[in-house]
């Protein structure tokens, strides 16, 4: 059965993810991400903030890559408040996609703004409004030839009906492609946010995206209903995800068990609602990698991607997986990219780093059958090697060690970092 409106993944990994609390990602990282979400058919990545001046080269070299199709089809997107400087940087970097974000809430509105601001113009037309200052900024990106525009309500889950199918109306009628109505806190129930979510799409007939948190624990079950929600009024819904569920306090909407959720549970998965360029073959290296970047071990009991996904101890259970795997097994592990032996050295091992010289760098790249013209493109990739472990602060991975070999260009510039003076 096909459905002419889809669900698109949009990944906020590099954005959102790496706001979790007293950790991060290096630059080298979310580009490897970025390479990993394209591999995977992911729609859109949400990059980073094209404001920030630590973010610039990364983004600019991530766009290059971009250009010359390396990340290819995937959308990379920035971030932006809804201010004329953050708007231009964007345009300068050459950002093509942005989500402009504001608070829509009562609570945030005065909380945050302290009444400096109101949320419609309507209220007191002698104050900077909400919709006012959205309105203006998706207009001047429009204008100067920004592809897509999402707008996003913050803390949409406590914001009251009527003034969210305003504030998205109002952003549509501006240019906006999309609204993003994002559960800040955590606060919705699947339920809530369904009724909720169809009555937005229904009345201003605009494609919703999610930005669930999993404050309560039901960032997936939220995303999923509230996309259900779209497209059953009649409209595209994208989902926001992040890898393993990062992101600021208890996390976002896990990528993978969004993903399984869309393709495996009992009510969906004849719907193919789910983008069919997604690749969930991909979904252990991704995982293993974010975990990895990260520093953040993934939970034993991760959907599709944990350790004990797929282990049977209980005597009934290990009975029945044997005799058929389908007995306690919803999907295979082989469709998640799992099953590979990894293999561990015991004996002597080379690595190269932030000190390693000319012999140990040949050896490990020669492993990787990646062979140099001459002596001086061998020693240019060990100094840009030497300078990414300083970046990283830990073991190059060997797709970070291709990556470096074959952009060199792309990877002195993320790895150069200069503080404005």
């Amino acid at each position: 059965m096909k459905n002419k409106n889809k669900i698109y993944i949009i990944d906020v990994t590099n954005r959102d993810g790496v706001q979790t609390s007293r950790l991060g990602l290096a630059k080298l990282e979310k580009t490897i991400i970025n390479l990993y979400l394209n591999e995977m058919g992911i729609y859109q990545s949400e990059f980073g903030f094209p404001f920030t001046n630590h973010e610039k080269k990364y983004l600019k070299a991530n766009l290059e890559l971009a250009k010359m199709g390396v990340l290819k089809p995937i959308i990379l997107s920035g971030w932006c408040r809804p201010l004329k400087e953050d708007i231009e940087e964007a345009l300068k970097l050459g950002v093509e996609h942005i989500n402009i974000s504001i608070s829509t809430s009562e609570q945030m509105t005065k909380g945050k703004f302290q009444d400096r601001v109101v949320r419609s113009p309507k209220e007191d037309s002698s104050k900077p409004s909400i919709i006012g200052m959205v309105v203006e900024s998706v207009r001047l990106a429009r204008e100067n030839g920004m592809k897509t525009i999402g707008v996003n309500a913050e803390d949409a889950s406590r914001t009251d009906d009527e003034f969210l199918i305003e504030f998205a109306a109002s952003a549509k009628e501006a240019g906006a492609d999309r609204i993003r109505y994002c559960d800040t806190l955590g606060y919705d129930d699947p339920f809530t946010l369904y009724k909720r979510v169809h009555r937005l799409a229904k009345e201003v007939k605009i494609p919703v995206e999610l930005h669930c948190h999993n404050d309560l624990g039901t960032a997936v079950a939220c995303s999923i209903a509230g996309a259900k929600a779209a497209i059953d009024a009649g409209v595209d819904a994208y989902i926001n995800t992040t890898i393993n569920g990062m992101g600021e306090r208890a996390g976002n909407a896990d990528l993978v068990s969004v993903i399984l959720a869309l393709k495996k549970s009992s009510g969906l998965k004849d719907l193919n609602l789910l983008d069919e360029r997604v690749d969930l073959s991909k979904s252990w290296k991704i995982a293993k990698y974010a975990s990895y970047a990260f520093g953040v071990p993934m939970p034993i009991n991760q959907p599709g991607v944990g350790e004990n996904a797929f282990a049977h101890e209980s005597g009934i259970h290990a009975d029945g997986a044997l005799k058929d795997r389908r007995n306690y097994e919803l999907y295979d592990y082989e469709e998640l990219g799992r099953g590979e032996p990894e293999i561990v050295e015991t004996g002597r091992k080379i690595t190269t780093g932030e000190y390693g010289g000319i012999r140990g760098f040949r050896n490990v790249y020669e492993k990787l059958e990646v062979e140099f013209k001459d002596e001086n493109e061998a020693y240019r990739i060990l100094e840009l090697v030497r300078y990414a472990n300083v970046h990283t602060q830990k073991p190059l991975t060997n797709d970070e060690l291709l990556f470096i070999a074959r952009y060199p260009e792309q990877a002195k510039l993320i790895l150069t970092v200069v503080p404005p003076v």
